[in-house]
């Protein structure tokens, strides 16, 4: 029987304490594999300040000698395993519910976070107001949610790189096909880029994420 994952409340890193986040928007990162929490809480000074940034450590260890957290296995039959994203997306909700309770989150997730960001987004789409993938899929199978998102259209950013040779191929052709069908893409391939994170990427991404804030203003979820 798999073990249900759980992540530690304690080693999350936040963007500001507890008595400055108020009822600030709030933007969750998930890191990818053999990472952990310090890792995308780099990327905090590229992101709009309006967002309270919480980074969260992923609640299994990969095979050593890789050092880190992992999201799910990617090693033997069960890698990449849509079930065991799904169980790794229940935790984060499991995470959000806890510690900010039913209001939306936004989502920033790379390779194994950015697939459990999608993930995530699909096993409840009215707890993720919009999700940012860098370098990541969408797993597998067919989920509950989607019929809700091919109906509803969440903003969803995925960036990649042309020279990214991590993801196979087959999970990013499948992507390119799920995503325009459940979401309101923002998608761009980075020529050159391989498996990892860009200046022009970040761009795009703040502003993918100004525009998160522009819809809250004028009175969209987000």
């Amino acid at each position: 029987m798999s073990v249900e994952p759980f992540l530690d409340p304690s080693v999350v890193r936040w963007s500001v304490p507890p008595a400055e986040r108020g009822d600030r928007p709030l933007l969750v990162l998930l890191h990818g594999y053999g990472s952990d929490e310090h890792d995308l809480f780099g990327l905090v000074p590229f992101l709009p300040d309006a967002f309270v940034v919480a980074s969260l450590r992923a609640p299994l260890a990969p095979p050593w000698p890789t050092p880190g957290a992992s999201w799910y296995p990617i090693e033997g039959l069960d890698g990449r395993d849509p079930a065991a994203v799904t169980r790794a997306a229940e935790a984060v909700l499991a995470w959000v519910r806890a510690s900010v309770g039913d209001a939306p989150v936004g989502l920033l997730g790379f390779s194994q976070g950015g697939a459990v960001a999608l993930q995530t987004l699909r096993v409840d789409p009215d707890a993720v107001s919009f999700a940012v993938v860098l370098a990541g899929y969408a797993a597998g199978g067919e989920l509950p949610g989607d019929a809700v998102l091919a109906t509803r259209r969440p903003p969803v950013f995925w960036g990649r790189g042309a020279a990214d040779d991590v993801i196979p191929t087959p999970l990013i052709d499948a992507t390119s096909q799920w995503l325009p069908r459940h979401s309101e893409l923002r998608g761009r391939v980075y020529p050159g880029l391989t498996h990892s994170i860009s200046q022009v990427e970040l761009d795009d991404v703040r502003d993918f994420l100004d525009e998160r804030l522009a819809d809250r203003t004028h009175g969209d979820r987000s």
